[in-house]
């Protein structure tokens, strides 16, 4: 049975059909295992200082994986891989191995240094924790995830290896046992070990990211080797090709950091309720957001490298168009529907009405981003298929620091202005909540993002000329429209089923969110229908024609 399984894993998967589905499917079974761990966790520990600490101590692994592990990214390993494996199976090993040694070395060293300095570091960041007792178990718990980022980043080197010869189902697999070794750290590691059991549930995720992967590139004769002999040349390659969009992402987290910095510092649970919020909103912006613009890049990079800009242009406004269409929608529901959704797939054990009414309004105002987010990423690679690859940096860097100022600024503003805490509170619906402030940190965000895609819509237009067609305005006035139906059928229809179910219960809760989130849906589509619009024909003439002829391609992890 072991050898049927293994065989299993590391057979080669041909068809674009197939592995185009085998990767939708394990994806979602990745986002609900990763649901699954969140609702442990709300469960177990509700929206507090335990769970605070929790999730501030992946904050400084976070930036090492992002700011070293993303260096030997598989977007910029795998054209390197390819070419030398066509050229000689050996040199590809040689590489693999170079690399992999380079990469080891210099994220241990970094990893090394840290371990000492934790203490000194969280305390810096995490003015907040006072408590002696519970920074030393923040330092006890960032001091075991720094093993994480080494981890998932050789990881993601044999994780170039298995896409480069298809083994789609390996790849597809290691993300859910990811998730997988998070739960078991909950669940079973917890009561042995105490808070140091989660951690080391991660630590078992990471590694069973990796070791899924091993007899695949085993097999393929590529599995690499530690050597002192590197060709720094080789590495210096792979670090100018990935700096920029490596910095791009580091310093996004930076601002998280921060954010979560200034979490610290506000009621017990700020921090959970901050990750909570960001998590679930993740799913749609990973739906929406980055499925457009991963799927967008491969086009757009050959276009440009045609010289067809025209074609560029228009299949740019093509992804910009269905951005907008599936994102307005989203919004509305997401905000008229947020307790139901947060109290579904957290409400249970330790986490309360409270912590649900705080977190339905974080996810609330994270999610009125959610259009220039997924514009964000959209821009991003346009601007790296064009080869332009710091003027995303710049801009994500100013982004990030006003996220960082509004931040700031917030905090100062909600505690000494009672008018503006009264009209944030009495607008989501939390007045006399304790803990009210911390909404102030994803309306942040999603300020910083708003003006980082207005910025990109702006200079996207400068620097790769012409005006945007008429049609665009008319796809986001009728998405627009039909959002602002669905969500006041939505809204009537929560009203409506107050009564039907009992809302003290769990079930109650989902079934009157899900159907009144059907009735929303249903009005938009009559709406969208009734004004002849463009994509909905356009989606439909896809799914029944072109959608399995599409090339799959999967998105890497960018956080631990």
């Amino acid at each position: 049975m072991v050898t049927r399984f293994f065989n299993l894993i590391e057979r080669k998967i041909g068809g674009l059909h197939e592995a185009a589905y085998l990767l939708a499917l394990f994806a979602l079974l990745s986002q609900i295992l990763g649901l699954v761990r969140d609702r442990l966790l709300a469960h177990t520990f509700g929206a507090s200082v335990t769970l605070d600490v929790y999730y501030a101590a992946f904050r400084i692994p976070d930036i090492i994986f992002v700011s070293i592990a993303s260096i030997v990214s598989i977007f910029v390993l795998i054209p390197f891989l390819t070419h030398k494996v066509e050229q000689h199976r050996q040199d590809a090993k040689k590489f693999l191995s170079n690399i992999t040694s380079a990469f080891f070395l210099f994220i241990v060293c970094v990893s090394g240094i840290l371990f000492f300095f934790v203490p000194q570091i969280s305390e810096l960041l995490y003015p907040g924790f006072t408590d002696s007792l519970v920074r030393a178990d923040l330092i006890m718990l960032t001091r075991i995830l720094l093993l994480s980022p080494i981890i998932l980043g050789i990881s993601n080197i044999l994780a170039s290896v298995t896409q480069v010869f298809k083994k789609f189902f390996v790849y597809a697999l290691s993300p859910i046992l990811y998730n997988l070794g998070i739960i078991i750290g909950i669940v079973w590691l917890y009561p042995l070990f105490g808070l140091q059991g989660l951690a080391y549930g991660v630590v078992l995720g990471a590694l069973l990211h990796l070791l899924i992967q091993v007899p695949a590139v085993i097999k393929e004769g590529l599995l690499p080797r530690f050597t002192l002999s590197i060709n720094w040349i080789q590495v210096k390659t792979i670090v100018l090709v990935s700096l920029p969009r490596t910095i791009t992402l580091a310093v996004n987290q930076v601002a998280l950091l921060i954010l979560v910095g200034i979490a610290s510092l506000l009621p017990e649970g700020s921090i959970t309720i901050f990750n909570f919020a960001q998590n679930i909103q993740a799913a749609p912006l990973s739906i929406i957001g980055v499925s457009y613009s991963v799927a967008a890049f491969p086009t757009l990079a050959r276009l440009f490298s045609n010289g067809d800009k025209e074609a560029f242009l228009q299949h740019m406004i093509t992804a910009i168009r269905h951005v907008l269409f599936w994102s307005f929608p989203s919004i509305v529901l997401f905000i008229v529907l947020r307790a139901q959704i947060v109290r579904t797939i957290l409400g249970s054990g330790a986490f309360d009405w409270t912590d649900t009414r705080l977190t339905a309004a974080a996810l609330a105002l994270f999610v009125i981003s959610l259009a220039a987010h997924s514009l964000m990423l959209l821009f991003v690679r346009g601007y790296y298929a064009k080869g332009a690859t710091w003027k995303p940096l710049f801009i994500n860097t100013f982004s990030s620091v006003l996220i960082i100022a509004f931040a700031f600024l917030g905090k100062s503003v909600f505690e000494t202005s009672q008018m503006f805490q009264f009209f944030l509170e009495s607008l989501f619906r939390i007045e006399g909540v304790a803990g009210t402030s911390v909404i102030v940190l994803p309306l942040a965000y999603s300020l910083g993002m708003i003006v980082n895609a207005l910025l990109f819509w702006v200079l996207f237009r400068r620097d790769f000329g012409g005006h945007l067609p008429r049609f665009l305005y008319t796809t986001m006035g009728q998405s627009f429209a039909a959002s602002v139906i669905a969500g006041a059928v939505a809204y009537g229809g929560l009203t409506m089923l107050d009564t039907v179910f009992n809302l003290e219960t769990i079930i109650g809760v989902f079934l009157q969110g899900l159907i009144a989130g059907m009735l929303g849906i249903a009005a938009g589509i009559v709406v969208l229908l009734l004004l002849k619009n463009r994509e909905v024909k356009e989606i439909w003439e896809a799914f029944h024609y072109r959608f399995w002829k599409q090339k799959p391609i999967a998105p890497e992890i960018e956080e631990l």
